[in-house]
């Protein structure tokens, strides 16, 4: 697993990652979906996590990602674009709230009521300390084997952008960008990211 030497510093004490996590027998989405509205926790393998908010640094890098997305995705009429805080349900024991996702319009279906019904067709994480350990293993695995087709990893401390593609249920690295430099969807034509224009 290439992508997990590329943030060596969030494995080293992945207990500090987690401010805290409720365990006895796997939790299921039933469970998740009774706590009340609003509570801070993503249902990742069967537990119920809760992570800190994010910082101002990252929601400004959040914000950045989101409006040239939007922007591309609305003026070419591709899809639409969801930010957190959203639920992605992809199976009993995993709902996340991805930090961005894109659902092209021919998958419209997917978006529920109350939830994503299934793999979005674009996830992105702004990784942080404390969400590394989930973004780049616990998630990236149910992200690749529910089929997202591409996910991107970003990390406001190196800065740098990496672009995974998924080929036969397996991410794949595309395109990595730190400091400088562009990189671009190989799912959505035309859209690129300049990293100097998001940090």
């Amino acid at each position: 697993m290439g992508q997990l030497t590329w943030s060596r510093t969030y494995f080293i004490l992945p207990q500090t990652m987690v401010v805290a996590t409720h365990k006895r027998k796997k939790y299921t989405y039933e469970d998740y979906a009774a706590l009340p509205e609003g509570a801070p926790y993503q249902l990742i393998g069967g537990e119920l996590i809760i992570l800190p908010a994010p910082t101002p640094y990252h929601q400004k890098v959040c914000g950045r990602i989101s409006y040239f997305l939007r922007d591309h995705v609305y003026r070419e009429e591709l899809g639409g674009v969801f930010d957190a805080l959203i639920d992605v349900f992809f199976e009993e024991t995993e709902t996340y709230q991805p930090d961005i996702i894109f659902i092209s319009k021919e998958r419209v279906g997917i978006v529920g009521e109350k939830r994503i019904e299934g793999a979005p067709d674009l996830v992105i994480e702004v990784i942080s300390p404390a969400t590394a350990y989930y973004d780049l293993r616990k998630k990236f695995r149910v992200y690749e084997r529910h089929g997202v087709k591409e996910y991107w990893i970003v990390d406001p401390e190196e800065k740098s952008i990496e672009v995974y593609i998924n080929q036969g249920k397996k991410f794949l690295p595309a395109e990595t960008a730190i400091k400088k430099g562009t990189v671009e969807s190989q799912i959505l034509k035309g859209f690129k990211v300049q990293v100097e224009e998001i940090f």
